[in-house]
């Protein structure tokens, strides 16, 4: 799966986040970055560097984990496989969107 499909893939996902209303960085290390602006509707994507509200910090491997179900990401977090930096409250918010 590339940063493509992952971008695809989190477009349909935050398409369900009404009133997110925040950026939110994924930051893939050397597989790139994703900037979700979702203070716009729909949420915009890009894989521009930008100021965000939260940032998760993790491989694609998690990331596309966290996207298809198969990782828990409150596991992947306890076990230091996902970061997070900026707003707890949004990233909480952010991944029980990202779960379903």
């Amino acid at each position: 799966m590339s940063i493509e499909d992952i971008k695809q893939q989190l477009q349909s996902k935050m398409a369900m986040a009404q009133g997110l209303n925040a950026k939110v960085k994924v930051d893939l290390g050397k597989d790139g970055q994703i900037l979700v602006d979702a203070t716009q509707s729909p949420p915009v994507l890009s894989e521009e560097d930008g100021e965000a509200d939260a940032t998760f910090v993790c491989s694609a491997d998690v990331f596309r984990g966290i996207l298809n179900g198969t990782q828990d990401p409150t596991l992947a977090f306890m076990t230091g496989k996902l970061k997070v930096k900026g707003s707890m409250g949004l990233a909480m918010k952010l991944s029980s969107i990202l779960e379903d």
